[in-house]
């Protein structure tokens, strides 16, 4: 076998191992938290919000403390989401030997 067969062989390898973490990264779901969890933010794999949970004692706060607190448990779901998608990404890519590879999240 030539060395560029052995290139292809390679691609079509991570192009599978990648084709499979993109359907593990679709089941991931990822949880932030605000305010002593008196938010609650859901995310799926492709970063769309599954569900939010605001706690009563919450809305008789100010409207600018609540929604500073939805922020903040999104950003905190997206920080574990972005994480969880690169650690998978990590372990296909990684038996690749490719240095430095980031999930564009």
């Amino acid at each position: 076998m030539t060395d560029f067969s052995k290139i292809i062989e390679k691609a079509k390898e991570l192009e599978k191992k990648m084709k499979e973490s993109q359907e593990t990264i679709k089941k991931i779901e990822v949880e932030g938290k605000s305010g002593g969890d008196l938010v609650k933010i859901k995310l799926n794999g492709d970063g769309e919000m599954v569900s939010i949970e605001i706690d009563d004692k919450l809305l008789k706060e100010q409207k600018n403390i609540i929604e500073d607190l939805i922020k903040a448990a999104h950003n905190n779901a997206r920080s574990s989401l972005k994480s969880k998608t690169t650690e998978e990404i990590s372990k296909s890519a990684g038996n690749f030997g490719i240095p430095g590879f980031k999930w564009p999240l």
